[in-house]
This record gives C-alpha cells, sequence and structure tokens, in this order.
C-alpha cells in the first residue's frame, strides 16, 4: 500500500486552513503532519482539538522555517516529500513559498497576490531544484469552467469588464482569480473597451483599474460575502453575462486534494488549477 501523502497547512487556523485540515485528515491517502498558525496564544495547542476535531497530535507553531526543517527531515527518512499548503497573507506568500522549496517541500500555494515578477522568480527556482509546485488562485473547479467560457467568449466581443466580490478580510485586490480570468482573456492578443467619449472620473476609482489591454476590473469587499465572480460582455443590442458563486469554502477542496496529490508528478511550478485538470 502507497504511503500517504504528508501534508503541513500554513495558517491553519484561518477559514481556508481550517477547511483544508478538514478535507486532508479526511482523505485516505494524506496525512497532516505540520500546523502552522501565528495567532497569539495558540502555540502548542492540538490543532484538531482546536478544530473541534479529534486529537490529531499535531501541535499549532508559528515558527514556519523551523516546521519545514522537521516535517522535511523526518519524511525524507522515510521517503516521501511532504507538500505545504498555504493560506496565509499576500506580505508573506512569497518568502514562504520559495522557503518550501529550499526545503524539499512541494509548495501548493492559495495565497494569492504574489506579482508576475515573483512568479517567474519562484518558477525558476523551483526548476533549479527540481521540486514540482503550484500556485492556484481558486481552487473551484467551476470557477476554471467560467474562465475558459470567458476566454472563448472573448473572441467575439470588444468590450467586457470584470467585477469580483469578496468577504472584507480579504487582503489584496483585485483578486488573484479575478487577475488570472483577466490574463487568459488577454492571451487573444486584442484590445477591449475602445473609448467611444472623453471620459472622467468625478471620484477617482469608479470605474476599476484598467489593464493595459482595456479591460476593467472592478473590486467590492463586504461582510457576509465568501468568493464570487462576473464577467459581462457587451455588444450592440445584447449582454453575456458569466458568474460563479462560492456559497461555502468546501467548494475548494476536491481542487486543494487534487493539487496535494499532483504536485509530487511537476517538474517546476505551476500556475492556476486549468494546468492539472
Amino acid at each position: 500500500m502507497t504511503a500517504p501523502i504528508p501534508v503541513v497547512v500554513a495558517g491553519a487556523l484561518g477559514r481556508m486552513g481550517a477547511e483544508v485540515i478538514r478535507a486532508v485528515t479526511g482523505a485516505a491517502d494524506c496525512t497532516l503532519v505540520g500546523a502552522i498558525d501565528n495567532t497569539p496564544g495558540k502555540e502548542g495547542v492540538d490543532v484538531g482539538l482546536e478544530l473541534g476535531l479529534e486529537e490529531l497530535t499535531v501541535a499549532v507553531t508559528a515558527d514556519f522555517e523551523g516546521c519545514l526543517c522537521a516535517v522535511s527531515q523526518s519524511v525524507r527518512d522515510a521517503g516521501k516529500a511532504a507538500v505545504l499548503v498555504d493560506f496565509t497573507h499576500p506580505s508573506v506568500v512569497y518568502e514562504h513559498t520559495r522557503a518550501a522549496i529550499a526545503y524539499g517541500v512541494h509548495p501548493v500555494i492559495g495565497t494569492t497576490g504574489l506579482t508576475p515578477q515573483q512568479l517567474q522568480d519562484l518558477s525558476v527556482f523551483s526548476a533549479k531544484a527540481s521540486i514540482g509546485g503550484a500556485v492556484i488562485p481558486n481552487f473551484s473547479v467551476g470557477m476554471v469552467l467560467l474562465q475558459q467560457a470567458a476566454a472563448a467568449a472573448a473572441r467575439f466581443y470588444d468590450h467586457a469588464e470584470l467585477t469580483e466580490l469578496h468577504h472584507n478580510r480579504k487582503a489584496d485586490a483585485p483578486s488573484g482569480t479575478c487577475i488570472k480570468t483577466a490574463e487568459l482573456m488577454e492571451e487573444l492578443g486584442k484590445s477591449f473597451n475602445q473609448a467611444e467619449v472623453d471620459e472622467h472620473e468625478s471620484l477617482e476609482g469608479s470605474r476599476g483599474g484598467r489593464r493595459d489591454s482595456g479591460l476593467r476590473l472592478h473590486s467590492l469587499r463586504l461582510p457576509g460575502l465568501v468568493a464570487h465572480q462576473e464577467v459581462m460582455f457587451g455588444a450592440p443590442g445584447e449582454t453575456y453575462t458569466l458568474r460563479h458563486d462560492t456559497i461555502d469554502r468546501a467548494a475548494y477542496m476536491p481542487g486543494v486534494l487534487l493539487t496535494i496529490r499532483k504536485v509530487h508528478s511537476l517538474e517546476g511550478l505551476v500556475y492556476g488549477l486549468e494546468r492539472l485538470i
């Protein structure tokens, strides 16, 4: 029988991290070996008991590199590489991803906010280290389908705007998912939203952020939301709207587990769930 995949979760006590731990502990081919979180007063507590699960004998630690080092050594002795699932903060995600690769741990990154240059640097570092990894702006299969539909529709429409809506504790805007959707639409190499009037804003930011392609991205942040995205296309006499709504974070877990299972076979760093399905 194949040994289960050792998994470390960073941001373990956050909403996404907690959901990942539930999914990992419920998967027969995965085993939780580390839980990283810097919530004050939680150092050393059993992560399972803290999340209302059974005791998992995995203590919460705030020492990111210390945890990776210990896990890397223990699983190396057993002949198995570990996987890091990171749902933390844009301010630390680059350092976390680089550290994981350096310790021989396969990064599965759900935290958004990496710049194109950072992604390029990490891709080069991953290839040199021969450590496969994945940066996934959105783990929902439904969102991948929306993005593919948006890329197809962009062939036929010259006017389009994107709106993403998230809970008000999301740190970056626009979301990585929305940026990824725009990038897929832009692969055609065309320009969007040619101006027909001398447009100006009486309130700065009213028209959203404009990309070089002409696509405009809008971000909303409100309590009560989880994650939602809409792409609206316009043409004379019609509009065409694509929308995806995440109602519960459990929707992301099939994509998370899929990535955990496939990341060992990757030769470098991939960006986007569509590269894996």
